[in-house]
Order: C-alpha cells, then sequence, then structure tokens
C-alpha cells in the first residue's frame, strides 16, 4: 500500500476532498493510505508558532525551517517505505502528466509540502527530494498544489480506475501537447446541436480514425 502524507496548516481542507470519490474508493480498497498532518502540531512554545518575519525586511510572514524539518521527521519514522519528499514551490520543474506517472510507479511513499503566507524559509529544502510547480501563478498556500498532484497520481495507481485502458487515449499521455478527441453521450441532438454522424454509425474502424484526426496539438 503507498502512503502519501501531506503538510498543512489547514488540514481539513485537505480531507475533505479525500473524502469523495476516486481518491475515497482507493484508500477504502486498500491501495492508498492518505495522513494528512497539521503542521501547526510541530510549532514552537505554548502558542505553536510555525511563522515569523523575514530576514532582510519585507512584508509578510515566512514559515519556519523547525517545524518543517520535525514534521518531516516525525513521518519518516513512521515509514517502513523509503520517502520522496516533494516541495510544492514556483522554484520547482513544472508538473505533467509524465512526472505523476513516474510518481505513481515509484516504490517511495510521498510526503508533500509547501509554503503559506509569503512562503518557507529556504533551508528546508535540503531536507527535499524534488521540487515541483504546477504553474506560473501564485495561491495562498500549498494545499490546492498537493492534492492536485495527489489526485493525478493515485488515478495511475494499479486497480484505481475501473478501466486501466482509457489512460492510454487521455491527454498528455504520449506527448505534453496532445489532447485527447472530443467526448458525446445521449441525448443525440441538444438545441440543433448534433453528435458527430460517424459516432453513431456503430463502424469501429472509421470511428478510430475519426478519433485519430480530431486528436489535436497544441
Amino acid at each position: 500500500m503507498r502512503q502519501i502524507s501531506i503538510v498543512s496548516l489547514f488540514p481539513q481542507a485537505i480531507e475533505s476532498y479525500l473524502r469523495i470519490g476516486m481518491l475515497a474508493k482507493a484508500q477504502l480498497a486498500g491501495i492508498v493510505q492518505f495522513n494528512v498532518i497539521d503542521l501547526r502540531q510541530f510549532g514552537l512554545g505554548k502558542r505553536r508558532q510555525v511563522d515569523d518575519t523575514p530576514y532582510g525586511g519585507g512584508g509578510g510572514m515566512i514559515l519556519r525551517v523547525e517545524p518543517l524539518v520535525a514534521v518531516l521527521e516525525f513521518i519518516k519514522q513512521k515509514t517502513v517505505n523509503p520517502t520522496k519528499v516533494i516541495l510544492l514551490t514556483p522554484r520547482g520543474k513544472l508538473f505533467k502528466q509524465a512526472k505523476a506517472f513516474d510518481l505513481a510507479q515509484s516504490d517511495s511513499d510521498l510526503i508533500l509540502i509547501g509554503g503559506r503566507y509569503e512562503g518557507y524559509d529556504e533551508r528546508i529544502v535540503a531536507w527535499v527530494d524534488e521540487q515541483i510547480s504546477i504553474g506560473q501563478y501564485i495561491l495562498t498556500g500549498s494545499e490546492l498544489p498537493s492534492l492536485l498532484v495527489v489526485d493525478s497520481v493515485v488515478r495511475l495507481l494499479d486497480g484505481v480506475l475501473a478501466s486501466p485502458s482509457s489512460i492510454e487515449n487521455e491527454s498528455f499521455v504520449t506527448s505534453d501537447n496532445q489532447i485527447e478527441y472530443p467526448q458525446y453521450t445521449k441525448p443525440e441532438i441538444f438545441r440543433d446541436l448534433s453528435v458527430p454522424p460517424v459516432l453513431l454509425t456503430g463502424h469501429h474502424s472509421q470511428i478510430e480514425a475519426w478519433r485519430k484526426q480530431q486528436t489535436r496539438k497544441f
């Protein structure tokens, strides 16, 4: 069973998403186990402080290195398998489908951490195996990036998808710029918009040819 640990100051935001849909089914089936850890529990002093003002001045607060290292060491002590620590950061390599496949096929348990407020003490990088970015934009924290990575990886684990062969035709599987062909379902006509006639013929070779033609690259 794969173990995926997510560190957050707002664990309830992550836990609610993990309790629905395919991710919940994967956990119930014993394919993956999610561990959501509240960084505040590793904070300093009576107030459980996790952040402080940045050296050199500037606005906002920075996550301190001590709580981040403490939570990583705690998780690793509880983990039997090798671990891979992933830092969600704008400095990281852009996350793509190929990386999702790599992480799904890895034997390592995953630990995902990231910033909040104005970021994190850069020294945490010394405890990180890989840095990942989900895009060229800024969010308020690492909760959404963590869930994005988890969702894209877990669906690729053996036994999660009811039809594993469906992955073969998905967008970005064969190349970074491939987009899957359009899909249609009932009704056949909706407000003068019709399903392409070829999909109604029952001729599988013609349908396959149409789908290959409609697979776009950008």
